[in-house]
């Protein structure tokens, strides 16, 4: 079984996957103080309450936007699976031609959805992920990543108005019944939510604008469904499509790493 993690600024959500199916998956606060053997107990624990055995991992991926927290699963993963991990890079390994300048700057995440979302849904597309950020990312019809755009979390969003102005109150994020608040809270929450729908579509639209008319349009993320039953350009709500992304380019490597040697030979001289 494959144990897929992707490492966020907020959250890290693992998955586990026997074969394309997902059959357990959990989603963990970052947490840079966490030690190697801490993660490797949480695993364990985790795959214990789920009925899955740890002797059963036999490959594991890591999508990363954290970088000091690389050393510690990298460790964890060979610590207590005595399994090398493949840590996904979008310049060696996604199997993605990336446009962006330069290619290193984009973050794994980003390119493991436009893996993703190409695969299963076709190109060209944009995908939506509603995380610390929310980010945009345009996939050609070839299946080339653009480049896209990069939001404020409407997190981030909703926390700087409590910091940032004494009498505002810290609020659910939630659809409000009217657009009109009639209230401190109603109305901050109708900013929230109906300021960023209204940030998502026009960004989309200009974005279609930009890649073509029949783009997909696909969101992932903690609050891609909230946000996407407001939004008139939202077609589909793919929650996994991150760690879909990671499957494939897994196996991808996979079958590359397990075919190198057959193409050696095939090179070879017949005495």
């Amino acid at each position: 079984m494959l144990l897929v993690l992707d490492v966020g600024n907020t959250n890290t959500v693992l998955g586990v996957y026997d074969g394309k199916n997902l059959i357990a998956h959990w989603r963990l606060t970052t947490a840079l103080q966490r030690t190697i053997d801490e993660w490797g107990i949480l695993c364990r624990n985790l795959f214990s309450l789920a009925g899955l055995e740890s002797a059963a991992i036999t490959d594991i991926a890591i999508s990363s936007v954290v970088p000091p927290m690389d050393y510690t699963l990298h460790k964890m993963a060979t610590n207590y699976f005595n399994i090398e991990p493949l840590f996904i890079d979008p310049t060696s390994n996604a199997g993605m031609p990336v446009l962006y300048q330069p290619p290193s700057d984009v973050g794994a995440d980003r390119v493991v959805n436009g893996v993703a979302a190409y695969e299963l849904y076709g190109g060209p597309c944009i995908i939506v992920d509603f995380g610390t950020a929310t980010t945009f990312d345009a996939v050609s019809e070839k299946g080339e990543y653009l480049g896209g755009v990069i939001c404020p979390g409407v997190t981030i969003s909703a926390e700087a108005l409590f910091q940032k102005a004494a009498r505002l109150p810290r609020v659910e994020i939630k659809r409000p019944e009217r657009v009109i608040g009639t209230s401190t809270v109603m109305s901050m929450q109708s900013g929230l939510f109906w300021g960023y729908v209204g940030l998502v579509d026009g960004v989309l639209d200009r974005m279609r604008q930009e890649l073509g008319p029949n783009a997909r349009i696909i969101a992932t993320g903690g609050l891609a469904g909230l946000i996407a039953r407001g939004s008139k350009l939202i077609e589909i709500v793919d929650p996994n499509l991150t760690l879909e992304g990671m499957r494939i380019i897994y196996q991808r490597n996979r079958q590359e790493s397990a075919a190198e040697p057959v193409k050696q030979r095939a090179g070879e001289e017949i005495p």
